[in-house]
Parts: C-alpha cells; structure tokens; sequence
C-alpha cells in the first residue's frame, strides 16, 4: 500500500546526478512535488519520461549561490542533499573547487534552509570517512579516520550540521552504488568493470583483496523514500550506513564475469599500491527503520548489460559517463557560480 508523503515539497540538489536520476522518478510516482537544484552538466533530459512532469520543477543553478538557493528552497519542506564534487579524483583535480562545492556550500545550504524552515534535511555523506578498518563489521560507532580530502570534507560537513542543525536532520552514509541509471556513471568499482567486460572483453583488476560495500542504486532510491518518510523520533539527528554486499575486487569482477556471459571475457590481475579497503555493517538501519535491501551486484550487471544491448549506452567512453573527464571537458572552475 502506498502512504501519503509526510512532506510532500522535495528539493534536490545535484538531483541532475546519477543517485538522483534514479530518485526523482521513484519520488514523482510516490505523489512528491520535487524541486531540482543542479548545473545539469550532464543534459536536462536524465528523467527519462518524466522531463515534463507536472510535480518536477528543475532549477539551473550553482549550490555555492547563497542567495540563489534560499530563492530556490522557498516552499520546500525537505531538502535531500546530493551534490557534491563525488569521489577522490574529481576532487583532487581541483581541490579548491572541491572545497568549495562539498563544503563552503554546504554551511550555505544550512542557512538557506533555516531560512526556509525546511522540516527534515537528509544530508548524504559516504562511508569512506572511516578510512580503512581492519575489523570486518564497521558500524556508525566506528571512528571516522578519512584518509581524503574527499572524506574529511564529508566527515565536516557532518559535523557542522550536527553543531548548528536544520529541522529533523539526519546523515546517511552510503556504499559504492551500482547499476543502470539515466545519468550513468561508469567511474565506479561494479559499473567500469561491467562495461570494460562488454567493450574490451578484459576486467583488469588493481590489487583484488581490497573489501568494497555495494548497493543497488534501486535500493539507494528506495533508502531515500523511506528516510523521507520515516516518524522524526526515529531517524532526528541520527547517522545510518546503508549498504548491502560487502565484496573484494576480485570477487566483483568474478561476478561481473559471470553475468555478463560471454567465455571470451578475461579477468586479469595487476598490482596496485592502493590497498584501501571499505567494509561497512549496516545493521541498524535495519533494525531501526526496517530497511532491507532487495536487490543485488547481480542485477546491477544485469541491468548495465541490458542497457548496453539496447544501445542506451551507445559510446561508454564519451566524457559524461565519468565525473572527472566531464570535469575537464566543461572546464568547471572554482569561480563558477551561476
């Protein structure tokens, strides 16, 4: 049975992305108004058949606008916070434009939220800020050690909403997510290894032991439904670790290998002296909010590989499919601002 929204005004930054592409959709068919704030470098059209939507409002602009968001936010009653600069080397190939975006702009955000008196504020963080953990079940009251600029800029973003707060807030911190979804990125552990096996025929994996925890995006979308609509005493200024399978690279691309399904693909090993290794417990979100995750690596693969053979990827190494090329082909600069 589907439930009525208990907010039913949703704003979105960086809604454009891959998380919110597969999002928005879930959202609108739920009954939610949802407002996208984002640079849409990656096009207008990533919402498939719900472009024109009459629930989905999308507004061009830079998160780093103060004054921009506080206009944009106006009637909003939950805000999902996204955007950011994702992952280390989009970050590290301009670290003040990192800094910028994924941490100046958030104390920014807060306030235009506050000013807004936006109800409930889920902001996304990563499971990277714990660093590498030798014990095998790392949970949220593991310490946060981030070995990033990447990681520590999330772990203060944190810390600045749990200092000044906004509304019911709350910090979600993610897996590795995977699969198919409008906006792909193909800069991630599962999806460059599933398109290299199409493409190439060859999954190189760098090192292999090292642990990566996985989530189906289906699965993210529905972490986010849910944190919207869960009662405030269960989720109010909490943290949550939401993933699903925690797997080596080399586990990974035997997966890979598997589903992809042609005997002509080779998985080859190569040494690396990144050795980082990620495994989070995400126990608690379970048994607080009941949330399970129902799908897979597997499905994930499948659903790369359906998308490929339907020629809904038509050039996987065209520059929008990996953060940090697409980066260098807008020449996205500090100073852009709107």
């Amino acid at each position: 049975m589907e439930t009525e929204p208990l907010f039913r005004k949703v704003a979105i930054t960086g809604g454009a992305g891959y998380v919110g592409s597969a999002l928005v959709p879930v959202l609108l068919a739920a009954g939610y108004e949802v407002t996208v704030l984002d640079l849409f470098l990656y096009g207008e059209d990533v919402f498939e058949g719900d472009g024109a939507h009459p629930r989905l409002r999308r507004v061009r602009m830079d998160i780093r606008d103060e004054a921009g968001l506080t206009r944009a936010l106006a009637g909003a009653e939950a805000v999902i916070h996204l955007a950011c600069i994702s992952n280390d080397p989009s970050f590290e190939l301009d670290p003040r434009l990192g800094k910028s975006v994924n941490y100046d702009a958030f104390l920014g955000l807060l306030r235009a939220a506050r000013a807004n008196a936006v109800k409930r504020f889920i902001y996304a963080s990563s499971s990277s800020v714990y660093g590498v953990k030798k014990e095998p079940n790392v949970t949220e009251e593991a310490s946060c050690e981030p070995l990033t600029d990447y990681s520590r800029y999330k772990l203060l973003c944190e810390e600045a909403l749990r200092k000044e707060g906004v509304g019911e807030w709350m910090i979600l911190r993610p897996a590795t997510v995977c699969g198919y979804a409008p906006r792909l990125r193909l800069d991630l552990t599962v999806n460059i290894l599933t398109i290299h096996a199409l493409t190439r025929k060859v999954i190189t994996v760098f090192g292999g032991s090292q642990l990566r925890p996985n989530l189906n995006i289906r699965d993210m979308a529905a972490a986010y439904r849910l944190l919207l609509e869960a009662p405030a005493r269960l989720i109010h200024g909490e943290t949550f670790n939401v993933g699903y399978q925690n797997r080596t690279v080399t586990e990974i691309a035997q997966i890979v290998r598997r589903e992809v399904g042609d005997p002509q693909v080779k998985v080859t090993v190569e040494p690396t002296n990144d050795l980082r290794s990620y495994h989070i417990n995400s126990d608690r979100i379970q048994r607080v909010l009941g949330f399970l995750p129902q799908r897979t690596i597997e499905e994930a693969v499948r659903s790369i590989c359906e998308a490929y053979r339907a020629g809904q990827i038509p050039n996987p190494e065209d520059p929008r499919y990996t953060n940090i090329k697409m980066m260098r082909a807008v020449k996205l600069e500090e100073s852009f601002v709107g």
